[in-house]
């Protein structure tokens, strides 16, 4: 699948692919029993030299039918825009397969499993207090345990516990479709990673100290973010976003004249890396991103935070939380709590 980066297109989303034409081409793919590897260009020309040397058998995206001679159009086609899938102009019989497969029909489904996939209905979780005991400070029942191991992320416990709610409200047996599981929604391939054993996923300490053990690494990869205050937005983003893209947003900030240490600069590019201005240029080299939920994500931890310093007595690593002011969020997105 040859594509370009976006919304409608193609983009990761917590290590799974996710954009209109993606679930398309994933469907036809698994309708015919092939694996799917995807391939994201920077432009039209690009994926019609990719094509031309077969480096792709499907441009996956609304490309304008009008190079008829050049490419059979096939699969995917929106009649009132004049666009289409396409294929080599000598490969009729994939263009046969893709125009028997498809039903206009199919974008209204695919939209309906994204639209789906990105709410909060998609996580299975039981939604507890955010307090367990405001009157005696205590947080949840696993205070114990964000005490022990913030010292590995090298965090206030609080700062943890805020993070921790933020990604299952307290319920250790929460999981996503996407597979992240537990008390920190880690994911297998990540828990893999940090020796996190499959059949430990949902266990509570295991869970949080492989958390911690991963917010230690994110806070080594932001060595050169000088403040450790600021460092811990842009953990937190890396978290819910992926490091890749805010590294994108720090270049973008950069670019523009700001301060690609702070997070308020940086966050700007976070937003606006879900527009095709920004998500295109030449400085970004992971695309588009949702910017506006990683956004709101480290704005309701810091927000919680600031709310459990108030509450709760601290131990262990004392971080202010500085003058982070958390905002409205203008949409409601998955975690939205």
């Amino acid at each position: 699948m040859l594509t370009l980066t976006g919304p409608e297109n193609y983009y990761d989303y917590h290590g799974h692919g996710m954009g209109t034409q993606y679930l398309l081409c994933e469907k036809f793919t698994q309708t015919i029993g092939v694996a799917l590897r995807v391939e994201v260009c920077r432009d039209t020309t690009e994926l019609l030299q990719r094509l031309n040397r077969g480096e792709g058998d499907i441009i996956a995206c609304a490309l304008p039918m009008n190079k008829k001679g050049r490419l059979l159009y096939a699969g995917v086609v929106d009649k009132e825009k004049g666009t289409s899938w396409a294929v080599e102009r000598t490969n009729k019989e994939l263009a046969d397969t893709l125009n028997n497969w498809f039903k206009p029909s199919m974008v209204a489904q695919v939209k309906k499993q994204e639209n789906w996939m990105l709410s909060t209905a998609s996580i299975t979780r039981h939604v507890y207090s955010p307090m367990l005991d405001k009157g005696k400070g205590v947080i949840s029942n696993y205070d114990h345990l964000f005490q022990k191991y913030a010292p590995i992320a090298r965090w206030d416990w609080r700062l943890l516990a805020a993070q921790c709610y933020q990604e299952s409200t307290f319920d250790p047996k929460a999981h996503s479709w996407a597979g992240a599981c537990g008390l920190m929604q880690i994911m297998p391939s990540t828990a893999e990673r940090l020796g996190l054993p499959h059949d430990q996923l949902y266990e509570p300490e295991p869970n949080i100290a492989a958390a911690a053990r991963y917010i230690s690494q994110l806070d080594a990869k932001f060595q050169d973010v000088p403040s450790r205050v600021e460092r811990i937005s842009f953990v937190l983003a890396s978290y819910n976003g992926g490091y890749s893209h805010v590294r994108d947003a720090m270049a973008l900030a950069k670019k523009h004249g700001k301060d690609q240490y702070r997070w308020p600069d940086v966050s700007e590019f976070i937003l606006r890396l879900s527009d095709s201005k920004f998500y295109n240029d030449p400085v970004v080299k992971y695309g588009y991103m949702r910017g506006a939920e990683t956004y709101d994500y480290v704005q309701r931890i810091q927000g919680r935070w600031n709310e459990y310093r108030g509450m709760s007595r601290g131990t262990g690593f004392h971080i202010s939380p500085g003058t982070v002011t958390p905002q409205r969020a203008t949409k409601k997105y998955r975690y939205h709590v």
